[in-house]
């Protein structure tokens, strides 16, 4: 274990741990996809009118982790916390191992943010399919997060744009459904901003446009997260979706923090360059504080967490908002 992924003696796993209920794979038919849609739903075991968080998951090197199987700290944290996560296989996932000619290949940016829609069409499907969950969602309060890869489809249902590299056309896949959006090492503009080897092989990035992007969202980065082999911009490239969207945004930057963002991804995940059991229990505090607020209007979670952030003495990261 590296020295900055050291636990400290001020990390303490919250307590006691509420009961969680985890399905998968839950199977929606999709004739029009190149196999069908998995997911997983994750939920607290009792309570009703659950607010729903739409998971996308990164494209990292392991191969469950970008898949439903992943990002069991937030997912697990977050349905312990009152909602109901649902977490999607997009076709970039290894686990479905796709002919690599197939429509979209390799990251499939298109079908990710599709796979969303997807799944708030079906709700109620869902609901039927998991018997325990049955009349426990509330469809009227959805936020959607995503972490890299997962955090570029997030911004698109958010309302961020992109001109289409094969045909030219601007890309509009905004989702009005959606109340609330958090960003997790999420990619910035693109054009001079992009590394050679982004520009040519994530040319679906080279036209991104914020300015539309009007949904609330807090936008998540880490102070070094360089990620030299998208960007020539280091960190402050992960911050673009705060800085050139309109407001209401927030933005947490995590002091040292990689693309990681401590761990997120998985548990003891050989991928974390940044481990760092804390860190990720800030993003899981604060994460949860966010969606908590914009979702229940007058909620004071969002300040609370904030307050309690700035008031550390040595704060693990820090918080403006516009």
């Amino acid at each position: 274990m590296s020295e900055s992924a050291r636990p400290t003696d001020s990390f303490t796993p919250p307590t006691p741990p509420t009961p969680v209920l985890s399905v998968s794979p839950v199977v929606l038919p999709t004739p029009d996809r190149a196999v069908d849609l998995q997911v997983r739903v994750s939920a607290p075991v009792t309570g009703a009118g659950l607010p729903v968080i739409l998971l996308s998951h990164g494209q990292g090197h392991s191969n469950h982790l970008s898949s439903l199987n992943g990002y069991a700290p937030l997912a697990n944290y977050w349905a312990a916390q009152g909602f109901a996560v649902i977490q999607p296989t997009h076709l970039s996932s290894r686990t479905l191992n796709l002919d690599p000619n197939t429509p979209g290949a390799p990251l499939y940016w298109r079908s990710r943010a599709e796979d969303m829609t997807r799944i708030l069409d079906r709700l109620g499907a869902i609901e039927a399919a998991v018997p325990q969950l049955r009349g426990r969602l509330d469809h009227s309060k959805v936020a959607v997060a995503g972490h890299s890869m997962g955090g570029h489809t997030a911004s698109l249902l958010l309302g961020a744009r992109l001109t289409d590299p094969d045909d030219g056309t601007e890309v509009d896949l905004a989702e009005p459904r959606i109340k609330a959006g958090v960003l997790l090492a999420a990619p910035g503009r693109g054009g001079d901003a992009l590394s050679d080897s982004a520009t040519g092989v994530l040319s679906f990035l080279s036209a991104m446009d914020f300015s539309r992007m009007t949904t609330p969202t807090l936008v998540v980065a880490g102070d070094k997260d360089d990620s030299a082999h998208l960007t020539v911009r280091g960190p402050a490239w992960h911050t673009d979706p705060y800085q050139l969207a309109p407001g209401p945004k927030s933005l947490l930057t995590l002091v040292d923090a990689e693309h990681g963002l401590g761990g997120i991804a998985g548990y003891d995940v050989a991928e974390t360059t940044d481990e760092n059991p804390e860190r990720v229990a800030a993003v899981q505090r604060l994460t949860c504080a966010y969606l908590r607020t914009q979702l229940h209007p007058g909620d004071r979670s969002w300040q609370t967490a904030c307050d309690e952030l700035a008031a550390g003495a040595d704060p693990l990261g820090r918080v403006e908002s516009k």
